[in-house]
């Protein structure tokens, strides 16, 4: 066998035989959804406020079942399904928080720091529970539930508030429609609650 061919060849055979042996994972999908904010804050927009008056948005804790970057189907009150094909980014958790915080602070005059910054600014915190964040099967619609719990500078008064939307999904239930549906209801959740903190 001529020199030249060798290298090649010598490297495709060793790919195919590590192939059997090492496994990198399950099936890549086509493309990988994230949520996007329909409304951020101006770039260049300084803005001041006391310690006591900025805003934490936390990571919302989360069922079982949306730990994960797939997104969960609804098929009845006992079973989940989870839609084919279809992978988040990151945890959805942690999607929503960015698009929330993304939200508040282009909504409202609040300043909204990072759970890493709470220590330098201890202001008021907005935690809670995304409680559904997936497809119900039975409307085949996308639905997002966010129960809320704000606690006041120095956690001298907590309170609690509900935020729910849906959105249809139009179609079939697969990655890209159910992706878009998702974003729709989860930036309805994030205006309400935008709305709810601006008072």
């Amino acid at each position: 066998m001529p020199s030249r061919l060798r290298t090649p060849l010598t490297l495709a055979l060793g790919a195919l035989l590590l192939s059997g042996c090492v496994s990198f994972g399950g099936k890549v999908p086509p493309f990988l959804l994230t949520l996007d904010a329909d409304a951020a804050p101006t770039a260049g927009e300084a803005r001041t406020a006391s310690d006591a008056a900025t805003l934490t948005i936390l990571i919302p804790a989360a069922p079982q079942k949306l730990r994960t970057t797939r997104i969960p189907v609804q098929q009845d009150d006992a079973s989940v399904a989870y839609v084919k094909d279809a992978q988040w980014v990151e945890a959805p958790q942690r999607l929503f928080q960015r698009l929330l915080s993304e939200t508040v602070a282009a909504r409202t005059n609040r300043v909204v720091i990072d759970e890493g910054q709470y220590l330098t600014a201890p202001g008021e915190q907005l935690a809670g529970q995304l409680m559904e964040f997936g497809v119900d099967a039975r409307s085949n619609e996308a639905i997002v539930v966010y129960q809320a719990m704000r606690v006041g500078a120095g956690g001298k008064t907590v309170t609690q508030r509900r935020f729910e939307a849906r959105e249809p999904i139009g179609g079939r239930v697969e990655a890209k429609p159910v992706g878009e549906a998702l974003t729709r209801a989860a930036n309805k959740v994030a205006s309400d609650v935008a709305g709810w903190l601006g008072n």
